[in-house]
């Protein structure tokens, strides 16, 4: 059983760190702007995108969810782990509509609310 709870809370600091890294990116993305690759500023714009501090501590961030799913995937099996990884659609969803304004529709709630039931037939497989 603790061999169990230790790999549930190592896939939930994968499925946080993988929101935190979307919505850093999204942060950083914002800062950016609307991109533009024509007249010949693909690899300028590649840099700024690189290198503004929120897209680069996104990607940071994603390494870290990486790394730690790499451990999980070594503890489970891929078919109990890999779906727990869209609770972080729910993450993503709640700070989007509560810090960044965004829409979140009925139907909307309705698909998250199946992603979140069917995660619970999962973990209690």
């Amino acid at each position: 059983m603790q061999a169990y709870a230790l790999s549930l809370i190592l896939i939930l600091f994968t499925v946080s760190t993988n929101a935190a890294a979307q919505i850093l990116l999204k942060y950083g993305m914002t800062a950016v702007g609307p991109l533009d690759f024509g007249g010949g500023r693909v690899i300028s714009q590649a840099f700024g995108i690189l290198f503004q501090p929120w897209v680069f501590l996104g990607l940071c961030t994603f390494v870290i969810s990486m790394t730690s799913h790499l451990v999980v995937l070594s503890r489970v099996d891929l078919s109990f782990a890999y779906p727990f990884l869209s609770l972080a659609y729910i993450m993503v969803a709640a700070y989007s509509f509560f810090i960044f304004g965004e829409d979140v529709t009925g139907i909307r709630l309705v698909g998250y609310g199946l992603i979140c039931a069917g995660t619970v037939c999962i973990a209690f497989s």
